[in-house]
């Protein structure tokens, strides 16, 4: 078994078959999203992107490839390490804990693709929320691009095998105590391996607790990346937009 790190997403997120299960993430459907967010927002030309959470820094280097200064912080050390590669006079990578402020001031900070509700506190959740409040300028935007949980527990597909690069991953999928979770257990290496997932079944609602909480202010909410309507039972997506 690989070292014991206390929460879940530290030791799994540092792994490198962590990356190898998720490789065939859509790009082409991310820099979408990417492009229909900051139109949206009407981000300024050379303005100042905090992307928290940003693992490997997909979404970063293609913020920072249309001109944006961006910054990307992520609390695995080896993902960070990994996009350290891509760095330019307007693109850097730190380690960072997002329940805490980043304390420097930024047009938008963007949490991208379900980085949210890991957390075994439910504080730290708030917490986050009030650390990107405390990091957005005073034109800024908060941006949560979460799964929307009505949706995914009503589709939740029980158990499957995923085979890439020769692994076998087999998952298991299940919601208990207010968390939904997937179980990975796979054999490489000669090495037998499990994991888990837990991420909280927020709700819409429950966000909408959040912000007020932290005094910020939701003003849109969006149920996909091509910036569609929110609906409870179908959306796939939950993104939502505030200040």
């Amino acid at each position: 078994m690989t070292k014991e790190k206390t929460q879940w997403y530290a030791s799994w997120f540092d792994t490198p078959y962590y990356h190898i299960l998720y490789k065939d993430r859509d790009h082409e459907e991310a820099h979408q999203f990417m492009d229909n967010l900051t139109n949206y927002l009407n981000l300024p030309e050379d303005g100042k992107v905090l992307d928290l959470a940003c693992g490997k820094g997909r979404h970063s280097v293609y913020l920072n490839s249309l001109g944006y200064n961006v910054t990307g912080l992520d609390l695995s050390e080896n993902s960070i390490e990994y996009a350290k590669q891509f760095e330019n006079d307007t693109l850097r990578f730190e380690v960072h804990d997002m329940c805490k402020p980043y304390n420097e001031k930024f047009d938008a900070v963007f949490n991208l693709f379900t980085s949210f509700g890991y957390f075994d506190k439910d504080e730290d959740n708030l917490n986050t929320i009030k650390a990107i409040k405390e990091d957005l300028n005073e034109f800024g935007f908060g941006v949560i691009d979460f799964m929307n949980t009505d949706f995914i527990i009503e589709n939740l597909v029980a158990e499957d095998v995923k085979t890439v690069e020769g692994i076998d991953f087999h998952q298991k999928r299940y919601v208990k105590d207010g968390y939904i979770i997937k179980d990975i257990s796979f054999t490489a290496d000669g090495e037998n391996y499990n994991f888990q997932e837990r991420v909280k079944a927020l709700t819409l609602k429950d966000f909408e607790a959040l912000f007020e909480k932290a005094g910020v202010f939701l003003l849109d909410v969006f149920g996909d990346y091509k910036l569609r309507k929110y609906y409870k039972t179908t959306s796939e997506r939950l993104v939502m937009i505030f200040k």
